[in-house]
């Protein structure tokens, strides 16, 4: 995963293996690479969390994330619960820019399949949060049908959240990170250092401050 367009490869592959699955992940996914964003925020991510204009960058508000930690270490028997943002007090809120391509990805996915309870975005038939198996079967799935054998069989793109640290580098790359990045982006920046295939993501296409 080396380029913009070839992420947007994989994104359709998402597309279409997430429509079988009853999903319909494609935004999902492009926000952990587009916005950084970690899975567990992107669980989380309510439609009033988000400013989304017709035209031009939108915003994503974060308050909170959804780690998955099983029915034993959670207060209430579920799978995930909700907590404050990772490095982050509670109550702390993160801004986080987002390109028009991720704009109208959002918008298209309110208008086509609508919100959940909470307005919740990504969510399962019964409306609840999507589980990490869940997502991790789609990727899994979507690498053997967007990239050619030699690279599906290798490390590169291997989890949902390679796509954040390739969004990490897409932004060193363009000299754009925004606002107060070192702090929320300090975890993701060491693992890119220590991750070949993650680190050598380039692009020729480059976002602004926009």
């Amino acid at each position: 995963m080396h380029r913009v367009d070839q992420v947007r490869e994989l994104l359709t592959a998402v597309s279409y293996v997430g429509r079988t699955r009853g999903l319909h992940p494609a935004a999902f996914f492009a926000l952990l690479y587009f916005a950084a964003l970690r899975p567990s925020e992107a669980v989380a991510l309510c439609e009033q969390d988000c400013e989304l204009p017709e035209d031009g960058w939108g915003k994503l508000i974060l308050s909170a994330s959804e780690p998955q930690a099983g029915k034993a270490w959670t207060d209430d028997g579920r799978y995930r619960q909700e907590r404050g943002l990772k490095w982050r007090a509670r109550n702390e809120i993160r801004v986080v820019p987002i390109p028009p391509e991720s704009v109208t990805m959002l918008r298209a996915r309110i208008e086509t399949y609508g919100v959940g309870p909470g307005g919740r975005l990504f969510r399962t038939s019964s409306g609840g949060p999507v589980g990490s198996s869940a997502y991790w079967l789609v990727w899994e799935q979507a690498r053997k049908l967007g990239l050619p054998p030699s690279r599906a069989e290798s490390p590169i793109a291997g989890r949902p959240y390679d796509l954040r640290h390739a969004g990490v580098s897409l932004w060193l790359n363009a000299g754009a990170l925004p606002p107060r990045s070192p702090d929320r982006l300090a975890t993701a920046l060491m693992s890119c250092s220590r991750s070949t295939p993650v680190a050598s993501t380039a692009t020729s296409e480059q976002p602004t401050n926009g």
